[in-house]
């Protein structure tokens, strides 16, 4: 997966996306690295259009979003009541004083 988002940065950053380029930034993050999947990588974006290929992926991420947002709102309605929890953890530490 480090390969695939080494492409997208180096595409970002509008540099070549070759095999010299992934290694350095796969090796400047720490990993090791593969040459036997950075060319496959490689051969494999040959005959892809990165923009376009972009533009078709949010599709799959906005159908997402409602249901990580109704995720989110249900953590919201169930409140927690901290205060009884509170008042037994001071009872216990009162116990080991005193």
């Amino acid at each position: 997966m480090e390969y695939v988002y080494a492409a997208l940065l180096l595409h970002k950053l509008q540099k070549e996306v070759n095999e010299a380029n992934i290694s350095s930034v796969v090796k400047a993050s720490g990993a090791a690295v593969n040459d036997a999947q950075v060319k496959a990588l490689v051969a494999a974006l040959a005959d892809v259009n990165i923009e376009e290929a972009i533009k078709a992926a949010p599709v799959a991420v906005a159908a997402a979003a409602p249901a990580a947002a109704a995720a989110g709102e249900a953590k919201k309605e169930a409140p927690v009541d901290t205060s009884k929890s509170e008042e037994a953890a001071m009872e216990g530490l009162s116990s080991l004083f005193g």
